[in-house]
């Protein structure tokens, strides 16, 4: 059973007794040590350098100094630390700012136990996750006169096609090959090959790369 140490930043003491409660239940598909629990901002950072951890279970609204504020640092002091948000904001706005500060899930607090060993699995792998109910945009996009202009440089800018601009907007909102081939009527391998393609004119190696990309370029 692949075995974690977890650090819980959150500042409802009776939400981390849950937490606790249930990483001691039977039958669990992770082995999770709860390592350290910071209640404000201000413990956080300390709290990192005083433990190791695989694991940063990191809720947004803390007392003091707020977690999105601190996603940056966390990453210098912590570099090997995955750092999974977990809260109540699903504000679309909020998760981009989250995976562009550092975070490498996102899930809410209204997520079931198995979504939650699901999200920390995937993400102490090294694999992004976005969990239910969490979106990357507020509502689809019209094609307006002026829609197609960041896309387009960027895509001049990089020699992407269009297909590749498309399967990059699907990446952008966390999804897998199996579901952008889905969506766009191809198979699982041609979304692959059209993944590396990308990555290697992007001059990138992982899929949380390819994420923040197409956030900070207005692709999504």
């Amino acid at each position: 059973m692949k075995s974690l140490n977890v650090v819980v930043a959150d500042g409802q003491p009776i939400f981390v007794e849950g937490l606790r409660a249930m990483f001691a239940y039977p039958g669990n598909r992770l082995s999770c040590r709860l390592n350290g629990v910071a209640r404000t901002g201000n413990q956080l950072t300390d709290l990192l350098r005083d433990h190791t951890a695989d694991l940063l279970l990191l809720d947004l609204n803390l007392p003091e100094t707020d977690g999105l504020h601190l996603l940056p640092s966390i990453k210098k002091v912590a570099a090997q630390t995955r750092v999974l948000v977990m809260t109540s904001f699903d504000d679309p706005r909020l998760v981009k700012a989250a995976f562009r500060a550092g975070a490498d899930g996102y899930v809410l607090k209204t997520a079931s136990r198995d979504e939650l060993f699901r999200a920390m699995d995937e993400v102490t792998e090294g694999r992004t996750y976005l969990g239910r109910g969490v979106a990357l945009v507020e509502a689809p996009n019209g094609n307006g006169a002026n829609g197609g202009l960041p896309e387009t440089r960027f895509a001049r800018k990089h020699g992407l096609t269009r297909r590749e601009i498309e399967i990059m907007r699907l990446i952008g909102q966390a999804l897998t090959n199996k579901d952008i081939a889905e969506k766009l009527f191809i198979s699982d391998q041609t979304v692959s090959v059209h993944r590396k393609n990308i990555m290697r004119k992007l001059n990138v190696n992982s899929t949380a790369s390819l994420i923040k990309i197409a956030f900070e370029n207005n692709l999504v």
